[in-house]
């Protein structure tokens, strides 16, 4: 996957946070919290690391593995982001030891990996929200609701080429309470959509806060329309939506933010008024279209690796953690940390 070049904190941090897990050990052996909180072993570990998943999340586990591996020189790893759905492909297979995901595992996926014995354990790392995007230039659009976001990209939308083309469908929609206000009439203009595609958690997460209810009422599968530019690279699709003047898509929140200069983001109605994408109302749920995010453990790898274990010791110590707001993400409350610190120290 290719995206943005974010730029990395200090090497001094990193080493402050050694620095500090050596005063530690100095003082004794911390119980199981303290050690997580502090960060991994002073002594370095060696081995393999194999992660994949959500094109999301890769980018905070990059940096959270390029700082393990800035305290643990010998140990290689390797971080994609094909996709959750593809991530947890590879997990369930065994051909991972860690699969980052955008939403937690469908019950057919655990299926799957139970059927194969895969064991895991889900730590929630972080929280995101997706944005829904349109160019600078798209001046009629403000704000969506999830009426609108039915209309404009939903199943009954196939073959709507420009945005006025969904105002008969849109028009039938309004009867429908509790997904906010129609804002149709749209614009006469063509709808050019780009946007994940099926393999993405993106997708699915997107799929099941605006589309699925309402595809539940009129009798739909729970799908997006299928014609439109789909891409796995968010940088595509920032891409796309930027060079098309009445565009619209979606993308994690992080991706549209560090990319606003070059896309719109709209607010949404998810049935409480129309709200913009920001750290604060994404972290306090007021924003409709917020998710958590996760990174999933192969247990019996990590039984038989070390590096694992000390690399998601890492990841969970506050010198790891901190690599989510790094990456432009949103962190956790202190009680939600300390609640995955708390299933992973007894996993």
């Amino acid at each position: 996957m290719t995206h943005s070049t974010r730029v990395r904190p200090a090497l001094a941090g990193i080493m402050t946070a050694a620095v500090l897990l050596a005063a530690c050990s100095n003082g004794g052996s911390p119980d199981a919290s303290t050690a997580v909180s502090a960060g991994p072993s002073v002594a370095p570990v060696t081995g393999t690391l194999t992660i994949s998943g959500s094109s999301t999340v890769e980018p905070i586990t990059s940096l959270v593995a390029e700082d393990f591996q800035a305290l643990n020189p010998d140990v290689e790893y390797t971080v994609d982001g094909p996709g959750t759905g593809d991530g947890f492909a590879l997990f369930c297979n065994g051909e991972t030891d860690i699969s980052d995901a955008s939403r937690k595992i469908k019950d057919e996926e655990a299926a799957t990996c139970e059927a194969k014995g895969i064991h895991y354990v889900e730590l929630k790392i972080g929280i995101d929200g997706i944005s829904v995007i349109t160019s600078p230039a798209n001046d009629a659009v403000s704000c969506l609701s999830f009426l609108d976001l039915y209309a404009l990209l939903g199943p009954e939308s196939q073959n709507v080429a420009k945005w006025s083309d969904a105002n008969d469908l849109a028009g039938e929609l309004a009867g429908l309470e509790g997904f906010g206000d129609s804002h149709a009439p749209y614009p006469d203009a063509a709808l050019a959509v780009t946007a994940p595609g099926e393999e993405s958690g993106t997708y699915d997460t997107f799929v099941e806060f605006a589309i699925t209810k309402i595809a539940g009422e009129r009798e739909q599968d729970p799908v997006t329309r299928p014609d439109y530019t789909a891409s796995g690279d968010d940088n595509v699709i920032i891409e796309g939506i930027a060079g098309a003047d009445a565009s619209l898509g979606w993308v994690g929140f992080a991706y549209a933010d560090e990319s606003k200069d070059k896309v719109k983001l709209l607010e949404v109605d998810g049935g409480n008024g129309c709200v913009a994408p920001t750290p604060e109302t994404i972290a306090s749920n007021e924003y409709p279209m917020s998710r958590p995010l996760f990174i999933y453990v192969n247990t019996d790898k990590e039984a038989a690796n070390p590096a694992i274990t000390a690399f998601v010791d890492f990841y969970l110590s506050d010198a790891g953690i901190a690599d989510v707001t790094e990456a432009d993400y949103i962190a956790l409350t202190a009680d939600e940390l300390a609640a995955t610190r708390t299933t992973w120290d007894g996993h």
